[in-house]
């Protein structure tokens, strides 16, 4: 009777793990960078690095019916000093139930607008875009203390809606959404941000992948007095990928430019350079910066 028990303990157990899981990811990402006025450096997070490398813990657990609950902690690491921010899980700390329904996700975490300009940007948002540097994300890129529900997918197409309470941010609420579409060749995404009392972040992007080569554009418009668009496209030359992106804020009249070359050296590791213009408009110089670096996912 007695190894009955233990047997049937040892099953519960085993159960109960498999029905779990708790991930260690991160990424690690140095480049060699140069920029008009400095001296070259190595550079690590910075804006001519494809990545800000991190480290990061995320789980879930299946709670039955089809319901799980899972949760993500994420910081980031200079690698040129080991490093880490004031806030330590200043990338994401969230905690979301996921089923049927779709997915509801309360924490600091990547906001809605942010989803909805990368369903589109050719560089997977990286550092370097040209379309962040010119016009952000629509919006924050990040919000502490937000309530996040994203919609099931109906045939490609979702919905995402972020809201932050008055007593988490000052007596200020914040609103971000997202409507995406992203089904075989094509993706688009929109995006739109807003907190009380401040003007709204708002625009639309789309990308089409023919196979060989790709084409994205958008029209933006950031809070502020900045507005423009992005035009670009990528090539893929056997296992090289090559980007071409270009950035115009048309109140500024200042265009920003991005070559990136990307090698794969394996799935999970590839190098990379990036060289981007940085315009200023009429009233100052223009800046380039040139980026020569190595990523590794894992």
């Amino acid at each position: 009777m007695k190894k009955t028990l233990i047997a049937l303990a040892a099953l519960a157990a085993t159960s109960a793990f498999a029905q779990s899981s708790v991930t260690l990811y991160g990424v690690a990402d140095v480049a060699l960078t140069k920029v008009t006025g400095s001296s070259a450096a190595v550079g690590a997070s910075s804006g001519l690095n494809n990545g800000t490398s991190r480290l990061g813990f995320k789980g879930t657990e299946d709670l039955g019916g089809g319901l799980k609950a899972g949760f993500t902690f994420e910081q980031a690491v200079n690698l040129a000093t080991g490093a880490t921010n004031a806030n330590t899980f200043d990338r994401a700390a969230w905690l979301n139930l996921a089923g049927g329904f779709g997915d509801l996700r309360l924490g600091r975490s990547l906001t809605p607008n942010f989803y909805g300009v990368a369903a589109w940007e050719l560089t997977g948002t990286a550092n370097y875009s040209v379309v962040a540097n010119q016009f952000g994300f629509a919006g924050p890129s990040r919000n502490d203390a937000m309530m996040m529900y994203t919609s099931p997918n109906f045939g490609g197409f979702s919905v995402s809606f972020g809201h932050v309470l008055k007593g988490n941010n000052a007596d200020v609420a914040k609103n971000s959404l997202n409507a995406i579409y992203k089904n075989g060749p094509l993706a688009v995404g929109f995006s739109y941000a807003k907190a009380t009392g401040t003007e709204a972040s708002k625009g639309i992007g789309a990308n089409y992948n023919f196979g060989a080569f790709q084409l994205a554009g958008s029209v933006m418009d950031p809070a502020g007095d900045s507005k423009g668009f992005s035009i670009g496209g990528g090539v893929q030359a056997g296992p090289v990928n090559i980007v071409l992106d270009i950035a115009r804020d048309t109140e500024a009249k200042d265009t920003n430019t991005l070559v990136e070359v990307k090698y794969p050296l394996s799935k999970r590791t590839f190098t990379y350079v990036a060289f981007v213009r940085d315009g200023k408009g009429k009233t100052e110089e223009n800046v380039n910066g040139l980026g020569l670096g190595l990523r590794h996912n894992f």
